[in-house]
């Protein structure tokens, strides 16, 4: 499973973000990693400059293999906890998806 981080023109990536990112998607999605071949996490600061309320916002896509791509999306204070809030719903979206695929193939 690839992680690939991207940050908007307004958001100030770095070596150290990418890393805290890749963690923290990581550890969340790491039992789906055999279904996934990519993550990617794109961030963006709403507001720019003016800060103020839940304005980054981290958009996740997961790419199941054979699959159409999922995404979700969060907004909060800070871009950690934006990605950790995303990772969390992406977990329960895959949990969802991958548990209904399962239940169709054991009705078959």
């Amino acid at each position: 499973m690839m992680i690939q981080v991207n940050t908007s023109h307004n958001t100030e990536g770095s070596a150290e973000l990418t890393l805290r990112v890749e963690g923290i998607v990581a550890s969340a999605l790491d039992r789906f990693r055999d279904q996934l071949t990519r993550i990617e996490v794109h961030l963006n600061d709403e507001n720019g400059a003016k800060s103020h309320g839940d304005d980054k916002k981290c958009v996740l896509e997961a790419r199941p293999a054979h699959m159409q791509p999922v995404s979700v999306t969060h907004l909060a204070a800070t871009l950690e906890q934006a990605v950790e809030g995303a990772a969390k719903k992406m977990e329960k979206l895959l949990d969802h998806t991958f548990g209904r695929m399962q239940d169709r193939q054991r009705q078959s």
